[in-house]
Protein backbone atom coordinates (compact mmCIF):
# COMPACT_ATOMS: atom_id res chain seq x y z
CA UNK A 1 0.00 0.00 0.00
CA UNK A 2 1.04 3.63 -0.45
CA UNK A 3 2.70 5.46 2.43
CA UNK A 4 0.33 7.21 4.86
CA UNK A 5 2.50 10.34 4.71
CA UNK A 6 4.31 12.39 2.11
CA UNK A 7 6.26 15.63 2.09
CA UNK A 8 5.42 17.80 -0.90
CA UNK A 9 5.45 21.49 -1.72
CA UNK A 10 6.89 22.45 1.64
CA UNK A 11 4.17 20.67 3.61
CA UNK A 12 3.65 17.29 5.27
CA UNK A 13 0.55 15.51 4.03
CA UNK A 14 -0.91 12.84 6.32
CA UNK A 15 -3.59 10.24 5.63
CA UNK A 16 -6.09 10.86 8.44
CA UNK A 17 -6.35 7.43 10.04
CA UNK A 18 -9.27 8.50 12.22
CA UNK A 19 -11.40 8.63 9.05
CA UNK A 20 -10.51 5.14 7.80
CA UNK A 21 -11.92 2.89 6.49
CA UNK A 22 -14.94 5.03 5.63
CA UNK A 23 -13.06 7.68 3.68
CA UNK A 24 -9.53 8.56 2.67
CA UNK A 25 -8.82 12.15 3.72
CA UNK A 26 -5.39 13.77 3.52
CA UNK A 27 -4.37 16.48 5.99
CA UNK A 28 -1.99 19.18 4.79
CA UNK A 29 0.33 20.32 7.57
CA UNK A 30 2.28 23.50 6.89
CA UNK A 31 3.14 24.24 10.54
CA UNK A 32 4.57 21.97 13.26
CA UNK A 33 1.50 22.67 15.41
CA UNK A 34 -0.61 20.86 12.83
CA UNK A 35 1.74 17.86 12.90
CA UNK A 36 1.62 17.80 16.71
CA UNK A 37 -2.18 17.86 16.64
CA UNK A 38 -2.27 15.00 14.12
CA UNK A 39 0.03 12.90 16.30
CA UNK A 40 -1.90 13.69 19.47
CA UNK A 41 -5.31 12.75 18.09
CA UNK A 42 -4.03 9.64 16.24
CA UNK A 43 -4.53 10.96 12.73
CA UNK A 44 -1.03 9.57 12.31
CA UNK A 45 -0.13 6.74 14.68
CA UNK A 46 2.14 3.75 15.18
CA UNK A 47 5.51 4.32 16.84
CA UNK A 48 7.66 4.26 13.65
CA UNK A 49 5.24 6.48 11.68
CA UNK A 50 5.11 8.92 14.59
CA UNK A 51 8.90 9.12 14.44
CA UNK A 52 8.88 9.80 10.69
CA UNK A 53 6.10 12.40 11.03
CA UNK A 54 8.01 14.12 13.85
CA UNK A 55 11.13 14.24 11.67
CA UNK A 56 9.20 16.14 9.02
CA UNK A 57 7.58 18.27 11.72
CA UNK A 58 11.05 19.43 12.73
CA UNK A 59 11.63 20.51 9.14
CA UNK A 60 8.51 22.68 9.25
CA UNK A 61 9.65 24.27 12.52
CA UNK A 62 13.36 24.54 11.77
CA UNK A 63 13.45 28.28 12.42
CA UNK A 64 12.26 27.70 16.01
CA UNK A 65 13.77 24.29 16.50
CA UNK A 66 13.75 23.91 20.29
CA UNK A 67 10.18 25.15 20.61
CA UNK A 68 9.12 22.73 17.88
CA UNK A 69 11.02 19.86 19.49
CA UNK A 70 9.33 20.51 22.84
CA UNK A 71 5.91 20.71 21.19
CA UNK A 72 6.28 17.45 19.25
CA UNK A 73 7.88 15.69 22.20
CA UNK A 74 4.87 16.42 24.41
CA UNK A 75 2.32 14.70 22.18
CA UNK A 76 2.70 10.96 22.92
CA UNK A 77 4.77 9.94 25.98
CA UNK A 78 4.99 6.18 25.47
CA UNK A 79 6.25 5.81 21.87
CA UNK A 80 10.04 6.12 22.12
CA UNK A 81 10.47 6.59 18.35
CA UNK A 82 9.19 10.13 18.89
CA UNK A 83 12.06 10.98 21.25
CA UNK A 84 14.48 9.09 19.01
CA UNK A 85 13.51 11.26 16.04
CA UNK A 86 13.72 14.50 18.02
CA UNK A 87 17.16 13.62 19.42
CA UNK A 88 18.37 12.70 15.94
CA UNK A 89 16.96 15.89 14.47
CA UNK A 90 18.62 17.99 17.15
CA UNK A 91 22.04 16.53 16.27
CA UNK A 92 21.42 17.26 12.58
CA UNK A 93 20.25 20.81 13.37
CA UNK A 94 23.34 21.57 15.44
CA UNK A 95 25.66 20.20 12.75
CA UNK A 96 23.93 22.35 10.13
CA UNK A 97 24.47 25.47 12.22
CA UNK A 98 28.11 24.54 12.73
CA UNK A 99 28.61 24.02 8.99
CA UNK A 100 26.82 27.22 8.07
CA UNK A 101 24.10 25.39 6.13
CA UNK A 102 20.39 26.15 6.14
CA UNK A 103 18.90 23.95 8.92
CA UNK A 104 15.58 23.37 7.11
CA UNK A 105 17.37 22.06 4.03
CA UNK A 106 19.61 19.71 6.00
CA UNK A 107 16.73 18.52 8.19
CA UNK A 108 14.67 17.69 5.11
CA UNK A 109 17.47 15.53 3.70
CA UNK A 110 17.72 13.80 7.07
CA UNK A 111 13.94 13.25 7.41
CA UNK A 112 13.77 11.72 3.93
CA UNK A 113 16.57 9.39 5.02
CA UNK A 114 14.66 8.43 8.18
CA UNK A 115 11.65 7.49 6.04
CA UNK A 116 13.80 5.41 3.64
CA UNK A 117 15.57 3.66 6.50
CA UNK A 118 12.26 2.74 8.13
CA UNK A 119 11.02 1.19 4.89
CA UNK A 120 14.23 -0.85 4.63
CA UNK A 121 13.98 -1.90 8.29
CA UNK A 122 10.41 -3.10 7.65
CA UNK A 123 11.58 -5.20 4.71
CA UNK A 124 14.34 -6.80 6.75
CA UNK A 125 12.10 -7.49 9.74
CA UNK A 126 9.61 -9.29 7.52
CA UNK A 127 12.39 -11.41 6.02
CA UNK A 128 13.73 -12.39 9.46
CA UNK A 129 10.23 -13.19 10.75
CA UNK A 130 9.50 -15.77 8.04
CA UNK A 131 11.34 -18.41 10.06
CA UNK A 132 8.75 -18.08 12.84
CA UNK A 133 5.86 -19.32 10.70
CA UNK A 134 4.91 -22.84 9.69
CA UNK A 135 2.81 -23.60 6.63
CA UNK A 136 -0.82 -22.71 7.29
CA UNK A 137 -0.13 -20.78 10.51
CA UNK A 138 -3.12 -19.24 12.24
CA UNK A 139 -1.92 -15.91 13.59
CA UNK A 140 -3.49 -13.61 16.16
CA UNK A 141 -2.53 -9.93 16.00
CA UNK A 142 -3.49 -6.87 18.00
CA UNK A 143 -3.86 -3.17 17.18
CA UNK A 144 -2.47 -2.02 13.80
CA UNK A 145 1.11 -2.65 12.76
CA UNK A 146 0.95 -2.47 8.97
CA UNK A 147 2.17 0.20 6.59
CA UNK A 148 -0.18 2.72 8.18
CA UNK A 149 1.85 2.45 11.38
CA UNK A 150 5.33 2.77 9.89
CA UNK A 151 5.27 4.54 6.50
CA UNK A 152 6.90 1.36 5.15
CA UNK A 153 5.40 -2.12 4.85
CA UNK A 154 4.77 -2.50 8.59
CA UNK A 155 6.21 -4.33 11.57
CA UNK A 156 4.14 -7.29 12.82
CA UNK A 157 1.44 -6.98 10.15
CA UNK A 158 4.08 -6.42 7.48
CA UNK A 159 5.69 -9.70 8.56
CA UNK A 160 2.32 -11.48 8.57
CA UNK A 161 1.51 -10.26 5.07
CA UNK A 162 4.93 -11.34 3.79
CA UNK A 163 4.45 -14.77 5.36
CA UNK A 164 1.02 -15.01 3.74
CA UNK A 165 2.50 -14.18 0.33
CA UNK A 166 5.05 -16.93 1.00
CA UNK A 167 2.29 -19.47 1.63
CA UNK A 168 2.89 -19.73 5.38
CA UNK A 169 -0.27 -18.10 6.78
CA UNK A 170 -3.62 -19.84 6.65
CA UNK A 171 -5.64 -17.32 8.65
CA UNK A 172 -5.28 -14.08 10.62
CA UNK A 173 -7.32 -13.31 13.73
CA UNK A 174 -7.63 -9.56 14.17
CA UNK A 175 -8.39 -8.25 17.64
CA UNK A 176 -10.70 -5.25 17.36
CA UNK A 177 -8.47 -3.26 19.77
CA UNK A 178 -10.49 -1.06 22.08
CA UNK A 179 -11.26 1.77 22.46
CA UNK A 180 -10.51 3.19 18.99
CA UNK A 181 -10.79 -0.09 17.04
CA UNK A 182 -7.43 0.15 15.30
CA UNK A 183 -7.65 -3.56 14.55
CA UNK A 184 -11.24 -3.62 13.27
CA UNK A 185 -10.79 -0.41 11.28
CA UNK A 186 -7.17 -0.30 10.13
CA UNK A 187 -5.71 -3.82 10.25
CA UNK A 188 -8.83 -5.24 8.63
CA UNK A 189 -8.63 -2.55 5.94
CA UNK A 190 -4.98 -3.36 5.19
CA UNK A 191 -5.53 -7.14 5.13
CA UNK A 192 -8.52 -6.71 2.85
CA UNK A 193 -6.39 -4.68 0.45
CA UNK A 194 -3.72 -7.38 0.56
CA UNK A 195 -6.26 -10.14 -0.06
CA UNK A 196 -5.19 -12.11 3.02
CA UNK A 197 -7.75 -14.30 4.87
CA UNK A 198 -8.84 -12.82 8.20
CA UNK A 199 -11.67 -12.39 10.68
CA UNK A 200 -12.14 -9.62 13.23
CA UNK A 201 -12.88 -10.76 16.79
CA UNK A 202 -13.63 -8.96 20.04
CA UNK A 203 -10.56 -8.49 22.20
CA UNK A 204 -12.13 -10.70 24.86
CA UNK A 205 -12.26 -13.64 22.40
CA UNK A 206 -8.51 -14.26 22.29
CA UNK A 207 -8.23 -16.71 25.18
CA UNK A 208 -11.28 -18.66 23.97
CA UNK A 209 -9.76 -19.02 20.49
CA UNK A 210 -6.52 -20.28 22.03
CA UNK A 211 -8.38 -22.77 24.22
CA UNK A 212 -10.14 -24.11 21.09
CA UNK A 213 -6.79 -24.68 19.42
CA UNK A 214 -7.42 -22.05 16.74
CA UNK A 215 -4.24 -19.99 17.27
CA UNK A 216 -0.69 -21.08 16.42
CA UNK A 217 1.19 -17.89 17.23
CA UNK A 218 0.66 -14.31 18.34
CA UNK A 219 2.51 -11.49 16.58
CA UNK A 220 2.35 -7.89 17.75
CA UNK A 221 4.29 -4.64 17.47
CA UNK A 222 5.66 -2.36 20.18
CA UNK A 223 5.80 1.30 21.11
CA UNK A 224 8.75 0.99 23.47
CA UNK A 225 10.99 -1.90 24.49
CA UNK A 226 13.04 -1.60 27.67
CA UNK A 227 16.65 -2.75 27.97
CA UNK A 228 15.58 -6.01 29.65
CA UNK A 229 13.02 -6.86 26.94
CA UNK A 230 9.84 -5.65 28.68
CA UNK A 231 7.48 -4.45 25.95
CA UNK A 232 5.03 -1.54 26.00
CA UNK A 233 2.32 -1.96 23.39
CA UNK A 234 -1.36 -1.18 22.87
CA UNK A 235 -3.50 -1.95 25.91
CA UNK A 236 -4.56 -5.58 25.86
CA UNK A 237 -1.19 -6.98 24.76
CA UNK A 238 -0.30 -8.09 28.30
CA UNK A 239 -3.56 -10.04 28.56
CA UNK A 240 -2.78 -11.68 25.20
CA UNK A 241 0.68 -12.65 26.44
CA UNK A 242 -0.70 -14.20 29.62
CA UNK A 243 -3.29 -16.20 27.64
CA UNK A 244 -0.68 -17.30 25.10
CA UNK A 245 1.66 -18.45 27.86
CA UNK A 246 -1.15 -20.41 29.50
CA UNK A 247 -1.83 -22.25 26.23
CA UNK A 248 1.79 -22.78 25.18
CA UNK A 249 1.54 -20.42 22.21
CA UNK A 250 4.56 -18.31 21.19
CA UNK A 251 4.25 -14.53 21.26
CA UNK A 252 6.59 -12.64 18.95
CA UNK A 253 7.17 -8.88 18.98
CA UNK A 254 8.21 -7.20 15.74
CA UNK A 255 9.76 -3.74 16.09
CA UNK A 256 12.72 -1.77 14.72
CA UNK A 257 15.79 -1.08 16.82
CA UNK A 258 14.62 2.54 17.12
CA UNK A 259 11.78 1.27 19.35
CA UNK A 260 14.27 -0.12 21.88
CA UNK A 261 15.03 2.32 24.69
CA UNK A 262 18.39 1.42 26.26
CA UNK A 263 17.95 4.24 28.79
CA UNK A 264 14.94 2.48 30.34
CA UNK A 265 16.03 -0.52 32.41
CA UNK A 266 12.65 -2.26 32.57
CA UNK A 267 8.94 -1.79 32.02
CA UNK A 268 8.42 0.02 35.31
CA UNK A 269 10.23 3.01 33.82
CA UNK A 270 8.01 3.30 30.74
CA UNK A 271 5.45 6.14 30.94
CA UNK A 272 1.95 4.92 30.14
CA UNK A 273 -0.28 7.35 28.27
CA UNK A 274 -3.78 7.94 29.61
CA UNK A 275 -6.22 9.21 27.01
CA UNK A 276 -9.53 11.03 27.22
CA UNK A 277 -12.06 8.87 29.14
CA UNK A 278 -14.71 9.95 26.63
CA UNK A 279 -13.06 7.61 24.11
CA UNK A 280 -14.35 4.77 26.29
CA UNK A 281 -17.71 6.14 27.42
CA UNK A 282 -19.46 9.46 27.96
CA UNK A 283 -21.97 7.96 30.39
CA UNK A 284 -19.67 7.14 33.32
CA UNK A 285 -16.28 7.86 34.80
CA UNK A 286 -13.60 5.84 32.96
CA UNK A 287 -9.89 5.09 32.94
CA UNK A 288 -8.48 5.02 29.41
CA UNK A 289 -4.98 3.49 29.45
CA UNK A 290 -3.51 3.53 25.96
CA UNK A 291 -0.77 0.96 26.62
CA UNK A 292 0.31 -1.83 28.94
CA UNK A 293 3.64 -3.53 29.60
CA UNK A 294 4.29 -7.19 28.83
CA UNK A 295 7.09 -8.67 30.98
CA UNK A 296 10.02 -10.01 29.01
CA UNK A 297 9.54 -13.56 30.27
CA UNK A 298 6.26 -13.75 28.32
CA UNK A 299 7.94 -12.69 25.05
CA UNK A 300 9.20 -15.56 22.89
CA UNK A 301 11.29 -13.38 20.59
CA UNK A 302 11.79 -9.80 19.42
CA UNK A 303 12.20 -9.44 15.66
CA UNK A 304 14.24 -6.43 14.53
CA UNK A 305 15.97 -5.45 11.31
CA UNK A 306 19.14 -6.88 12.89
CA UNK A 307 17.58 -10.33 13.29
CA UNK A 308 15.48 -12.34 15.73
CA UNK A 309 16.50 -11.53 19.30
CA UNK A 310 15.97 -14.22 21.94
CA UNK A 311 16.31 -14.38 25.74
CA UNK A 312 18.21 -13.31 27.69
CA UNK A 313 17.18 -9.99 26.16
CA UNK A 314 19.58 -7.89 28.19
CA UNK A 315 22.34 -9.66 26.23
CA UNK A 316 20.76 -9.95 22.78
CA UNK A 317 19.44 -6.37 22.82
CA UNK A 318 22.79 -5.06 23.99
CA UNK A 319 24.65 -6.86 21.21
CA UNK A 320 22.19 -5.66 18.53
CA UNK A 321 22.46 -2.04 19.63
CA UNK A 322 26.24 -2.27 19.87
CA UNK A 323 26.44 -3.66 16.33
CA UNK A 324 24.16 -0.88 15.09
CA UNK A 325 26.38 1.80 16.64
CA UNK A 326 29.36 0.45 14.69
CA UNK A 327 27.66 0.73 11.28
Amino acid sequence: MASPLRFSGGALELLDQTRLPGEEVWLRCEEPEQVADAIRRLAVRGAPAIGVAAAYGLVLGAERFEKTADLLGSTRPTAVNLRWAIDGGRAVYERALGDGRAPAEVLLEWAEGVEREQAEADRRMAAHALALFAEGSRVYTHCNTGGLATAGSGTALGAIEEAWRSGLVGHVWVGETRPLLQGARLTAWELEQAGAPFRVVTDSSAAALMARGDVDLVMVGADRIARNGDVANKIGTYALAVAADRHGIPLHVVAPLSTIDPDTADGAGIPIEERDPAEVTSHADALNLAFDVTPHDLVTSIVTEAGVLEPPYEDSIGLALQAQSLT
